[in-house]
């Protein structure tokens, strides 16, 4: 039996006193009102093998400064009673006879808060409380968020699942309450609304729209929140051609179908656009054989700088995402210009002496009519210079 005397300097002992008693825990830890946390523990003491055997107990004390003897917190000895204040939260993790003196503590209290010594004890001759190294503990307020898990991505139309969790809180602690707030959740079952794993449809009309999950402790008057902005995926819609003329004006939208009659010569720039989610990749072809975009990092614009009789054809645009796809066509023919009239051939410039012959012809003809007209007048009316004479 250990001395009375020795008590007090066992129960209060240092390692330089005692070579061989090490422990290695961390001096501090926080944790946030009503969360867990693990205290990593490991210990070492001196036993000699041919001292009789005992069983091995381990124990946490709270330090209460004046208290010499009081009551553990948490402890492996079956015969030792426990703080009711710390019963069944506070608990020893892993086996004492590997020297693991973790420590966990749940639902932790404001009242917590405090400094923790830990004591080994082994028969007659292993007594020892570490007290040159404590546990320094502070519980503070809960600000702790929850997080929002999605298990697979949000798809338009797509049955999916949500999991709203409060990070630091765990099994065997007062019990969590959930709430969801969505205008995306509408048309769900009051009671689906109070589970932490949420399953839902989500629209197109609900992307970007608001997701609220609410998570306070039972008996708890704070509860706190996580909102998140729904980020739907969908496959490419509202495909559209809009046409430029000198990259000013937008001559019109369009359709699938459609025809675009150009005059040759012409500049053209098309663009193509779609909605969807995630960014779709444009692409242009003419009659079925792809086309090389005019800015590369702009794959949706076609450029046209100078239509020619050989450009028109079909002129397809295409949109697609790992969702889908969507397509517009439309039919492009090349009309002469007005002003390729003035242009003639050789053909035609060899028969514009025979032209310039048939119109001298015309306009000799003309004053040789005209000539004989006037002087056919001056015989008939005036009698011609014989007349002339007589009258004189």
């Amino acid at each position: 039996m250990v001395p009375l005397l020795l008590l007090p300097l066992l129960w209060g002992g240092s390692l330089q006193e005692y070579p061989g008693y090490q422990l290695q825990l961390p001096e501090s830890v926080t944790v946030q009102e009503g969360l867990c946390v693990l205290v990593l523990c490991s210990f070492s003491y001196p036993w000699d093998r041919r001292n009789p055997p005992g069983e091995l107990y381990i124990y946490w004390f709270r330090d209460g400064g004046y208290q010499r003897y009081p009551m553990p917190v948490a402890t492996n000895n079956p015969e030792q009673q426990v703080d009711t204040e710390t019963q069944s939260r506070f608990r020893l993790l892993g086996d004492p006879r590997t020297n693991n003196c973790s420590l966990s503590i749940r639902d932790a209290r404001r009242s917590d808060t405090g400094i923790y010594f830990f004591r080994v004890e082994r028969g007659h001759y292993v007594n020892y409380s570490y007290r040159d190294k404590k546990l320094h503990l502070l519980v503070t307020d809960l600000t702790q968020k929850p997080d929002i898990h999605l298990l697979e991505p949000l798809e338009s139309g797509r049955p999916t699942k949500l999991t709203c969790s409060l990070p630091g809180s765990c099994e065997g602690g007062r019990p969590l309450m959930f709430s969801w707030e969505g205008t995306a959740l509408h048309s769900l079952d009051p009671k689906t609304l109070r589970s932490s794993v949420l399953t839902f449809t989500p629209r197109l009309q609900d992307r970007g729209t608001n997701f609220t999950c609410w998570v306070k402790h039972q008996g708890a008057q704070a509860a706190m929140e996580r909102t998140i902005q729904l980020n739907i995926s969908y496959a490419p819609q509202n495909l559209t051609i809009s046409i430029f003329s000198r990259n000013v004006t937008a001559l019109k939208t369009l359709k699938n179908g459609a025809s675009l009659p150009v005059l040759e010569g012409q500049s053209l720039r098309l663009v193509c656009v779609a909605d969807s989610n995630p960014p779709a990749t444009m692409s242009w072809s003419r009659e079925g054989k792809a086309l090389s975009p005019s800015q590369p990092s702009a794959p949706g614009v076609l450029e046209l700088p100078q239509v020619g009789a050989g450009d028109g054809g079909e002129f397809t645009c295409r949109a697609q995402n790992p969702l889908g796809s969507q397509h517009v066509s439309f039919s492009l023919s090349v009309q002469r210009s007005p002003s390729s009239c003035s242009c003639v051939t050789e053909e035609q410039q060899g028969s514009w002496p025979l032209v310039l012959t048939l119109i001298r012809g015309a306009l000799m003809g003309a004053g040789f009519l005209l000539t004989y007209g006037l002087t056919w007048i001056y015989y008939t009316r005036c009698g011609g210079p014989q007349g002339a004479g007589l009258k004189a």
